[in-house]
């Protein structure tokens, strides 16, 4: 086996994807990174789901631009199709890139969205990846 194997499927690792998981994507424009795209789809073993799949999924992806609207009724509507114990992974460019989404402004809209930022990992050359949890119920 080599060792571009094991680094293809690193960003789905990271991201706690794995076999037989449903994964829905969301805000899909030209501007993904189809490689990363590619290495989660094979990571699951299925192709993402689209917006209009209605499906309770294991994990939503969200690619995420400045521009693209308000980000706290996004992240309210991508809640639906959540799983128990389901993540979202907020995908935003990175720093100096067009788009760019400071972590503070996804630090300040998450909780109103009734979620938690837990972590944020580098998972391609010009995106980072922002994990976020729905709050326990007491």
């Amino acid at each position: 086996m080599s060792d571009a194997a094991p680094a293809k499927h690193e960003a789905a690792q990271k991201m706690g994807f794995k076999d037989g998981d449903l994964i829905q994507e969301l805000g899909y424009d030209d501007d993904v990174d189809f490689d990363l795209r590619d290495s989660l789809e094979d990571a699951v073993g299925s192709e993402l789901l689209t917006e209009e799949d209605h499906e309770v999924v294991d994990g939503i992806i969200y690619w995420w631009r400045d521009d693209d609207g308000d980000l706290i009724d996004a992240l309210v509507d991508s809640l639906v199709s959540l799983d128990d114990d389901a993540v979202v992974w907020l995908l935003t460019p990175k720093s100096g890139r067009d788009g760019y989404v400071s972590p503070a402004a996804i630090q300040a809209d998450a909780p109103t969205a009734g979620l938690h930022v837990t972590n944020t990992e580098g998972v391609s050359e010009d995106w980072s990846a922002t994990r976020l949890v729905a709050r326990r119920k007491n």
